[in-house]
């Protein structure tokens, strides 16, 4: 959309504008008659013809300067184009580099690319892999169950007669405050010592196991030790499943009621805050332990619902939220006399981060008024439930009602609704201290095949809104062996350490019976999980023989990406998992919207497209040409793709059998190696290398340098055929080396580069090498000695000619600080083979400007002087000559401008120290009115893996009152002290001596990594590209009185915007400013998201719904009568500052007994 310009009034013309001004020239034509370059773009055909549009001749006796004509400033372009085009054949030597590869045509092979063989091998490998974690998998849940069946439950189970590792006691040992430390229960635990161990990046015992307890459950506890106890048989299957397998990572057992035993031992990762960790909360979990959900919150606002008990409800609303994964969906209405969402979504949606995000900002803006009305409320969460007019998870459905009490049962709602099947189950929770008759919530939930639950104070939130799970897992526990499926999750952050992470899970039943033919018990035990890391998966795709810009990427049943190149959250929640959705991975389009629908539906395929791509520094876009293979992963809900440029069907393979044959020992004395050492440098250029796993014993090193030294000292030691390196990229790497050790030799080492004021040369090869000549140009080389992560090399591929790129800055930074030798502005180019038949580019060859030099050489090629030495041509007094960007640089603006917008050159000596900067930023007016023209196009697309600074907390002047506050008149009353109200806020602010934080908890910061230190986030990008427009034209940024000519036109070859215009009269002419730098978004609209939803697949399988399920056990009130003596006591306890200790409290219900 164009961006409407300000006209500013009049103004006196300068004196420069009225020497160039022609006399009798009078007003200029009105907008009628100019192209108007702000405002909708209009076609070319509207052109008015240039001569209409700039008036030449002057009065008799005057001296004036007139705007150049069109066909001056396209003799100008053709100068710039073929100095840019000469000095590149003469440095470039890509016809030279060309000739080198033809002459060692000996010494490599090339090798084809077949996309369909290459996917289903790199499928087939990934299937075998999770495979091996499968039988490893079965073999736990098999044994977990056995020795569940075996165990005889002690109810006079002590803590000393159990003995394990608590992975937490040392943490809590750090801590003087601590519980157990208090207790003295330290007799029970084990202490180990641990090893440093590469493959968990983490310190680990392999002869024992670890035990995690979430800090609200007492270890103590005769249920959690009788768990501990049996549990501890699996040790011994956790150390045989290793010795069959040992790549396997972290194997685990998450159990419902809350322990975490993991294998090997190794301590926990304390965090900086309270540890909020429940292996029942966590992604993987989750999704083992029951089948995907359909789920409606409703909660009552009636005027009832008051204080503090309004708050458990939000807080317990957003707990529930946290316990639904991307394959389930939600709403949430609140209701008195009526019921209404408490969003923007109508129905339910896709229960993902950002939905639930909108979801928990929504719910804090809940009030309470009117009257209860459960009527209402049920009856839009049935309606809810019966929408099939939308994608939803169809399997289990479930209403969550949040109340503080009522008498009303409902029960023709159930009748209408509900009854007899009873397909949609009701859980109710009531909430708060109160004296109302529960019987009626019991009722709706038993009736209704739930549980009643109660959360009578903030400590009761966390195990009752994950104890439903228990509920929803009867179903699979009864279905026996068809419910034994191992389901891979999304790609989460492990708790441990281990980075980006898939987990295999498979549910753990209970097996027991209460007594001979009574029911079989229908209790899930908990869930095994065992984790891949993403690197292990990684590590069986083909990196190097792609290409820099080919990849292997894979996808879930839900679109988001296991594998993609561009997968890097630089934060992540560990509460959530990470999701970055195929098309929000890539640029979508309606060809990769197919694609991934395909790949979802587990199809075949493979489709060539024309798409846009982002520069590796997220700077420009590209159009480019991508070959599409997909194959889905067998025994998985993943399905892998494959992308490929046309230029990357084939690839080179060293050859150097010939070489390998002459060398004994070692493989520094092959051939091509000395010119590696740095003692070639001066007279053969520097060499970076790609830091590339080459061989097993690489040190690797992030400083080149370093790495080279470590790379050279290995070399000595190690023989050409070693079974410790990777002979493809070792031997490419020594192909390189020599390749462009040979260009130095014929092409740059007599070349005097100051001839054409360049400060170096480079080539960058597929093989990994980087040669830069001179040497001592490599001090100023900043850019990546990877080829494949260096955005030059990339960019160089996918465009035809000569691509410039100037040192990037940020509009915040200072400008550059111009000094001689030390700004240069890249200018490369891909090197074209053709072999055979078969055509590839393997290399990059390219220039580095001297800025200073060329803007004076700039201004030259766009004047009318021939040469540097020629006189400037002088104007006559009575005589009339076109401006040029030399003499007239104080009225003529002229500037090179790349394909993404960025100034490369300027006749303006003060713009110098911008370059490299978006030139909106330079000349506003301008860059609105060549996008407005069509000259550039642009593209706006989110970030969803940001990191964001935390933004500090806005409670400045006040504490936050997120807790009920009784007033004066409330001490004075004796009657409060005894309500339940006053209980209430006891309980609360015994919680707060623990959980300090609960209600204004960072999630990440409390259940993270204790060094994280900013928040994950949403960016918005936006980058330009050119446009549709590929001719040459003068148009006019109509301002009034400021009004401007501007002429533009392309560079054949490159990828630049050659821009000649006149400078602006007045500043008051400054249109809106476009808007290129990365800026803070709450991304696109959720609300209109959710009525177009992308495609997706639940899981294949579901189990809500077994006819042996007993549902007699639905829940019990459990009311805590308090005691006036207590509660005196504990006010004095508070007032003097003397805090008591919460006495130990089991989170679990009866029916956890095993």
């Amino acid at each position: 959309m164009a961006v409407p310009a300000r006209t500013c009034g009049a103004s006196r013309p300068s004196p420069a504008r009225t020497a160039r001004s022609l006399p009798g020239r009078g007003p200029r034509p009105g907008p009628s008659a100019w192209r108007r370059a702000v405002g909708p773009p209009r076609p070319l055909s509207l052109l008015l013809p240039p001569l209409l549009l700039l008036p030449l001749l002057a009065a008799p006796g005057a001296s004036a300067y007139s705007f150049p004509q069109q066909h001056t400033m396209q003799h100008w372009a053709r100068r710039l184009e073929q100095e840019i085009d000469g000095v590149m054949r003469i440095f470039g030597g890509v016809q030279q580099l060309r000739e080198i590869y033809k002459d060692n045509r000996n010494l490599f092979e090339v090798q084809e690319n077949e996309p369909q063989k290459l996917v289903e091998k790199v499928a087939g490998d990934i299937e075998s892999l999770l495979d091996r974690k499968v039988q490893a998998l079965k073999r736990l849940a098999d044994a977990a169950e056995n020795f569940q069946k075996a165990h005889r439950w002690q109810d006079n189970i002590k803590e000393e007669d159990i003995l394990y590792y608590d992975a937490k006691a040392d943490a809590e040992l750090d801590d003087p405050e601590s519980e157990d430390v208090e207790r003295g229960s330290k007799a029970s635990t084990l202490r180990l010592d641990f090893v440093e161990d590469s493959n968990f990046k983490n310190k680990v015992n392999y002869s024992y196991t670890a035990v995690q307890i979430p800090t609200d459950i007492y270890k103590g506890s005769t249920i959690i030790l009788n768990e501990l106890n049996w549990t501890e048989a699996l040790e011994n299957v956790f150390i045989e499943n290793r010795r069959q397998d040992p790549t396997l990572l972290w194997q685990v057992f998450g159990s419902a009621t809350g322990v975490t035993r993991y294998y090997p031992a190794t301590p926990w990762r304390a965090p900086k805050k309270i540890d909020l960790y429940d292996v029942r909360r966590r992604p993987w979990y989750i999704q083992g332990a029951s089948s995907p959900k359909d789920m409606v919150i409703i909660v009552d606002v009636s005027g009832s619902v008051s204080g503090l008990t309004l708050k458990l409800m939000k807080t317990s609303v957003c707990e529930m939220l946290d316990t639904l994964s991307d394959d389930d969906y939600v709403n949430v209405a609140s209701f008195n006399e009526k019921a209404q969402p408490v969003s923007c979504f109508t129905h339910l949606v896709q229960a993902n981060v950002r939905n639930k995000k909108v979801f928990k900002e929504a719910v804090q803006g809940m009030v309470a008024k009117g009257t209860t009305g459960y009527k209402a409320g049920f009856e839009y969460a049935f309606d809810q439930l019966q929408n099939s007019n939308i994608t939803r998870a169809n399997c289990n459905k479930m209403i969550m009602m949040f109340t503080d009490g009522g008498e009303d049962r409902v029960q023709d709602v159930f009748e209408k609704y509900n009854w007899p099947n009873r397909t949609v189950r009701v859980f109710t929770f009531s909430v708060g201290q109160h004296n109302y008759d529960v019987t009626p919530l019991q009722w709706m939930a038993c009736a209704n095949k739930g549980y009643y639950f109660e959360i009578p104070s903030i400590g009761a939130i966390r195990i009752n809104t994950q104890e439903y799970l228990d509920v929803l897992g009867r179903p699979m526990v009864l279905a026996g062996k068809e419910a034994k499926q191992v389901q891979w999750t999304n790609v989460y952050e492990d708790a441990l350490g281990l980075g980006l992470v898939v987990t295999g899970t498979l549910p753990v039943f209970n097996l027991t019976q209460d007594g001979p033919g009574e029911k079989k018990n229908q209790l899930i035990l908990g869930v095994m999980g065992i984790d891949v890391a993403l690197n292990d998966i990684k590590r069986l795709t083909p990196n190097y023989t792609l290409g820099a810009n080919g990849y292997v990427f894979a996808i879930d049943l839900n679109g988001y990406v296991l594998l993609h190149p561009n997968l890097k959250p630089q934060t992540t929640n560990f509460r959530e998992p990470v999701t970055l959705d195929f098309l929000d991975a890539e640029l979508e389009d309606e060809n990769k919207e197919e694609i991934r629908r395909s790949m979802i539906d587990g199809n075949k395929g493979h489709k060539q497209i024309r798409t846009l791509v982002k520069s590796l520094d997220e700077r420009y876009i590209d159009e480019v040409m991508r070959n599409y293979t997909w194959v889905p992963i067998r025994s998985t809900n993943y399905s892998l793709g494959l992308v490929l440029p046309p230029y990357s069907t084939f690839y080179l393979q060293a050859n150097l059998s010939d070489q390998i044959l002459q060398v004994k020992l070692p493989i520094s004395k092959l051939k091509d190696f000395e010119f590696l050492l740095p003692s070639s440098f001066e007279s053969e250029g520097h060499v970076f290398i790609a830091p590339r796993e080459y061989c097993k014993d690489l040190n690797a090193s992030d400083n080149n340098t370093e790495f080279l030294k470590n790379f050279i000292e290995l070399m000595e030691k190690v023989t050409p055929d070693s079974k410790q390196c990777n002979n493809f990229l070792l031997h490419n790497l020594i192909l390189d080396t020599g390749i462009t050790q040979q260009l130095v030799e014929r092409v740059w080492r007599d070349q005097d580069l100051n001839t054409y004021s360049l400060l170096a040369v480079f080539a960058a090869t597929d093989g990994g090498i980087t040669r830069v000549f001179p040497n001592k140009a490599a001090e100023d080389w900043t850019e990546n000695p990877e080829p494949f992560n260096a955005s030059f090399y990339r960019r160089s591929l996918d465009n035809h000619g000569y691509v410039f790129k100037p040192p990037h800055q940020d509009a915040l930074l200072r400008p550059l600080e111009l000094e001689n030798d030390t700004v240069g502005i890249l200018v490369s180019t891909a090197v074209e083979l053709s072999l055979g038949g078969r055509t590839l580019r393997p290399a990059v060859v390219g220039v580095k400007l001297d800025l200073e030099a060329w803007a004076e050489k700039f201004k030259v090629l766009a004047s009318n002087r021939t040469h540097q030495d020629q006189p400037q041509k002088q104007c006559g007094p009575s005589s009339h000559c076109e401006m040029d960007c030399e003499v007239n640089n104080e009225d003529l603006l002229c500037v090179l401008i790349d394909d993404g917008g960025f100034l490369v050159l300027s006749n303006q000596n003060h713009q110098w120290d911008q370059v490299g900067r978006f030139f909106s930023e330079v000349d506003a007016n301008l860059m609105l009115a060549l996008y407005n023209n069509s000259f550039y196009t642009r593209k706006e697309s989110y970030d969803y893996q940001a990191a964001c600074a935390p933004q500090p907390p806005g409670n400045l002047g006040s504490a936050p009152r997120g807790i009920f506050v009784p007033t004066i008149a409330d001490f004075l009353n004796l009657a409060w002290w005894t309500s339940a109200a006053a209980w209430s806020l006891f309980q609360q602010l015994l919680y707060g001596i623990i959980y300090h934080s609960w209600f204004q908890a960072d999630p990440a910061e409390a259940e993270g990594n204790p060094e994280v230190r900013e928040s994950s986030c949403v960016m918005k990008q936006t980058q330009y590209y050119f446009g549709s427009v590929n001719a040459s034209y003068n148009a006019i940024i109509d301002c009034g009185n400021c009004s401007r000519l501007f002429h533009a036109q392309r560079l054949t070859n490159t990828n630049l915007l050659f821009v000649v215009a006149e400078k602006p009269m007045c500043s008051q002419c400054e249109a809106g400013r476009l808007l290129q730098k990365e800026t803070h978004s709450d991304g696109p609209e959720q609300c209109e998201l959710v009525q177009r939803p992308r495609y997706r697949r639940g899981p294949h399988i579901c189990f809500d719904y077994n006819a042996t399920e007993d549902t007699s056990d639905c829940g019990r009130g459990a009311s805590f009568p308090p005691s006036l003596g207590v509660l005196v006591s504990l006010q004095l306890l508070l007032l003097l500052g003397l805090p008591p200790r919460p006495q130990p409290q089991v989170h679990a219900h009866a029916s956890r007994r095993l």
